[in-house]
């Protein structure tokens, strides 16, 4: 936002955010858009973010198309991306053409990549062809592979170029670089082959007739355009690279990646996947639309009450042991929960070793064997340990023989599954985050249940 000379109210900085958030609002009924610009630039990005999320669609619509583009770019750049993508499908295409165009080309290709088809369209044919070139060559990219993270403002210069004609280009161009992430200057053949890389360092400090072929590292490590996210996180993890070149098919260079939007784009991917096992399935925030957000999550709510009712159902076949050792009660719960609990472990040892490339989905049984040892022995000492409080308690050893055993078998049932699970989700091309956890309570639920009543039927006599 810029710093403008102008007095600002200082009583603006002493408000609320509710009382802030009624003057701004009012200021951009009155089209005061410059007061607006001042008292925002005051205050912290994640404050602005949190006022500009809560005036409508309509204010900050009016708001972004009032100021200069440079500023709407700032402002569009701290929106949540479903604010963003839906302001700029609601104003005119040349505006958010112009807007659009502040932003590094990565971010343009996310915003644009989740419009309308037609909007996308009217928006880039608005922008110069070569830009808009460049975006859509982005846009055709899934955002979990090196070509949807990458960036494409960088530094490249032929081979028989001189150290003087890099360093000359880079005076010149002064404030084009300034928005570069410049680390590395790339050397690349006529028909933009990579061939190697130059370090600043190396740069500055040799003769200006030496031609960079001759100070450059050769044949730089580089990714392809269309390596996983997974392995891209891998690679940063274990080099210390700040950046790494991103070549196509043909060894043309194409990007560059920055370790910092690995790790952003992974956190990413983790939350995304934390949301589906929550059965928010899509970005959900609490500006959008009330009967979306309830339409949304009630699909999900509704499934997971047809499955517990499936594993209440088997309460319900053997109430009459229940009723007659009302003891049990106390104990189902337990079962459940702590055999869910083992469960989850499973599932987030298998997503892990899934997203590193660890683990291929055909390799189910090799995992159910690891699992089972681990299940063993934990249900093992669970069971022990469940089985001393019950008969401490109730003083029955009948019922602590009961639950101990559940509690054993049904951990080896749970880790298994938990184990097992997101492999066969994505052998079936389905997502393991989303189905994995119903599934997983549900079944766990269901065994637990009928192995404590099951065997409590069995020996009831001797829990009577």
């Amino acid at each position: 936002m810029p710093n403008s000379t102008e007095p600002i109210n200082e009583d603006a900085f002493l408000l609320s955010e509710s009382e802030l958030l009624a003057q701004l609002q009012g200021l951009i009924e009155r089209s005061e858009f410059e007061s607006v610009e001042r008292i925002l630039a005051g205050r912290e990005p994640a404050e602005r973010t949190r006022i500009l999320s809560r005036i409508s669609r309509r204010e900050k619509r009016e708001l972004l198309t009032h100021i200069g583009f440079e500023d709407a770019a700032d402002l569009l750049h701290e929106m949540p991306e479903l604010q963003a993508v839906k302001l700029l499908d609601g104003i005119e295409p040349s505006q958010a053409a112009h807007i659009l165009e502040e932003l590094p080309k990565d971010e343009q290709a996310d915003l644009v990549g989740e419009l309308p088809a037609a909007s996308m369209n009217a928006i880039l044919a608005e922008m110069p062809k070569s830009d808009a070139s460049k975006v859509r060559s982005l846009v055709d990219y899934d955002d979990e592979v090196a070509g949807g993270i990458m960036i494409v403002e960088f530094l490249a210069f032929r081979e028989l170029d001189s150290v003087g004609v890099v360093i000359e280009y880079m005076r010149n161009h002064v404030d084009e670089l300034s928005d570069f992430s410049v680390q590395y200057v790339y050397v690349v053949s006529a028909e933009n082959k990579l061939l190697g890389v130059l370090r600043l360092r190396d740069l500055l400090l040799s003769p200006t007739h030496t031609q960079i072929s001759k100070i450059m590292i050769a044949e730089p490590v580089s990714v392809t355009a269309t390596t996983s996210l997974e392995s891209l996180h891998a690679f940063f993890t274990e080099h210390s690279f700040i950046g790494l070149p991103v070549v196509d098919s043909n060894d043309a260079l194409v990007g560059v990646l920055r370790r910092g939007d690995v790790e952003e784009a992974m956190a990413e991917h983790f939350a995304d996947d934390f949301r589906k096992t929550q059965g928010i399935v899509s970005e959900e925030i609490r500006t959008m639309p009330l009967m979306l957000r309830s339409r949304r999550r009630l699909a999900w709510l509704s499934i997971n009450i047809l499955l517990n009712i499936a594993a209440a159902s088997v309460i319900a076949f053997y109430q009459e042991t229940l009723s007659q050792v009302i003891a049990l009660a106390v104990f189902l719960p337990i079962i459940s929960d702590m055999s869910g609990c083992s469960g989850n472990q499973a599932v987030a040892v298998s997503m892990r070793e899934l997203s590193l490339g660890l683990v291929n989905p055909n390799e189910v049984l090799r995992v159910w064997l690891k699992e089972i040892s681990v299940g063993a022995i934990n249900g093992f000492a669970l069971g022990i340990l469940i089985a001393g409080v019950a008969y401490l308690w109730i003083g029955n050893p009948w019922l602590g023989g009961v639950v101990g055993v559940a509690m054993m078998i049904n951990t080896v049932i749970a880790v298994s599954l938990g184990g097992t699970l997101p492999l066969v989700m994505r052998w079936l091309k389905l997502d393991p985050a989303l189905a994995s956890g119903p599934i997983l309570t549900t079944v766990t639920d269901m065994c637990g249940f009928f192995l404590v009543l099951g065997a409590a039927t069995m020996f009831l006599e001797y829990l009577i």
